[in-house]
């Protein structure tokens, strides 16, 4: 009696469950769970129909989904969410890539017209799904290179059984058409195994804008309901019926010209309506709820297109949208560069080649707070390095002329008595030799120094003159006083710096003359 288990109502041996479990042999290494053999798969075959629960409801196309972009509100946060991606910078990074790929690549994309590649991409967060076809041109070499992309109607297309996409042609309208390799782009927002149509955001938005168009329907005949004033005419009570017909197409000639000719016999009242407005309160508050969740299905937040938003709401809501803008800039990335790029590398030098890499990014804004600051500690004697400009500013490799300057650091001479000498001799030059530079240079400096002391820092000499005498470089001079007079506005800490290392050159010229007058 051979032995074994029940699975569902097969019976399967243990020596058959053994070689089933055995990597490479059987369930493990095979797919289970497979669209032909779901309960739920109902296209017998021939294509994978769109889950998406509004189309399946409706037994239609996207083209429901691209009539929703008529609508005013619609149309604008589609154009804003779209514009926020397209407002990016673009480059080609070499990465591993070779130079010449590299060189290749960034051909290629100079050419193409990238703000309509990123609109038409951008269409796969509108209807869930995207093609775009690549229309290939001999390049330099033997290899081809693409020369224009379009971006074709997603209801062209399906996917078949394996979540391929297939061109559903007027010969093969069911079943649709294979498409070569590396012919057709494929953009997918949030695809997954059951549904490689993706996810629509438009799908969020179908019923908000039906609702208010509904609403606006029923907000304007009670607009014109109530917004003017009824015309009631009086007649006699037994006036015959074609009479009173007659005052009635009076009246209402009377709504568009206001003018009217009635019997002696009979009168017009003007009736305003009263207590209506509470009603349409109603309809109002239906519309700004529609916008509202059409403004959060695109840009994930209301607040930057509600006119009742503050300041703060607003600018907390365009972080959300920052976010949402960041998902659909890796989306425009992932398929320019898993499969354009791809393709362009495959055809050029091989399937494993490594390929560069298309970025977008966002220019940033230089500080103008940063660069004033900086500037003042540049004229003050600051020395900022080549590291602290391209980190700050987004400088890139060659932007700065990065030749070594030639080295002028020397030692400073310690000592207070000698920085106190200087200002006390300032003025006296007749203790150097006459005509010397050096002399001339020392006496001037010293000049300037001695009354900027007395008027502008006198309350800081006795610190830096411990500093200088601390010190034993220009830099380490420099640094010194930053950490000593942290606590003074940037313009005072200009003067300090611009004074101390003045200091420091004069102290320098003095050590430099007496070393030259001992020999």
């Amino acid at each position: 009696m051979m032995s074994g288990i029940y699975l569902g109502n097969d019976f399967v041996s243990f020596a058959e469950a053994q070689r089933r479990m055995k990597p490479g042999k059987g369930a493990l290494s095979d797919h289970v769970a497979t669209r032909d053999r779901s309960p739920d798969f109902v296209a017998l075959g021939m294509y994978l129909p769109n889950p998406d629960p509004i189309l399946k409801k409706m037994g239609k196309d996207v083209e429901v989904y691209r009539q929703l972009r008529g609508d005013a509100h619609t149309g604008g946060c589609i154009r804003r969410r779209k514009a926020a991606v397209k407002s990016l910078e673009w480059r080609i990074e070499k990465d591993k890539a070779s130079s010449r790929m590299h060189k290749v690549v960034q051909a290629v994309f100079d050419r193409l017209d990238l703000d309509t590649l990123i609109n038409e991409i951008m269409d796969a967060v509108l209807y869930g799904y995207q093609p775009l076809e690549v229309i290939w041109s001999k390049g330099l070499g033997r290899a081809p290179v693409p020369d224009r992309i379009v971006g074709k109607p997603a209801d062209w297309f399906l996917f078949d059984a394996d979540a391929q996409l297939r061109f559903r042609s007027r010969e093969h309208l069911m079943e649709g058409e294979a498409l070569a390799p590396r012919k057709f782009l494929l953009a997918q927002q949030e695809a997954t195994y059951a549904n490689p149509y993706g996810f629509a955001d438009l799908s969020m938005c179908f019923w908000p804008v039906t609702f208010k168009k509904g609403g606006l329907r029923y907000w304007v005949k009670f607009a014109e309901k109530y917004g003017m004033p009824w015309a009631v005419g009086k007649q006699p009570r037994n006036s015959p019926q074609p009479e009173t017909n007659k005052l009635l197409d009076q009246l209402e000639a009377m709504i568009e010209d206001a003018v009217a000719v009635i019997p002696d016999d009979a009168s017009v009242e003007m009736l305003q309506a009263t207590g209506a407005s509470g009603n349409a309160d109603a309809y109002e508050r239906l519309l700004m709820f529609c916008r509202s969740e059409v403004a959060i299905a695109l840009l994930g937040q209301n607040q930057s297109t509600e006119a009742s938003s503050t300041h703060a709401s607003a600018s907390a809501g365009l972080d959300v949208a920052g976010e949402i803008r960041d998902g659909d800039k890796g989306l425009v990335e992932s398929v320019l560069n898993k499969q354009l790029i791809r393709w362009i590398v495959d055809l050029h030098e091989g399937e494993n080649a490594p390929t560069p890499i298309f970025e977008l990014f966002e220019e940033q804004e230089v500080s103008k707070a940063q660069a004033e600051r900086d500037e003042i500690l540049t004229k003050a004697g600051a020395k900022l390095t080549q590291a602290y400009f391209k980190r700050t500013y987004e400088l890139q490799d060659g932007d700065l002329d990065e030749t070594p300057a030639a080295p002028t650091d020397q030692a400073l001479p310690g000592g207070g008595g000698l920085f106190t000498g200087l200002l006390q001799r300032g003025g006296k030059p007749a203790e150097f030799a006459e005509g010397d530079p050096a002399a001339d240079e020392v006496a001037r400096l010293a000049q300037q120094l001695a009354p900027a002391g007395a008027e502008v820092v006198g309350q800081w000499m006795r610190r830096l003159e411990q500093l200088l005498a601390d010190a034993t470089s220009t830099d380490d001079l420099q640094a010194r006083i930053l950490a000593a007079f942290d606590e003074l506005p940037e313009a005072e800490l200009a003067d300090v710096m611009g004074l101390g290392l003045a200091f420091a050159r004069l102290a320098g010229m003095d050590a430099a003359r007496s070393e030259a007058e001992a020999g």
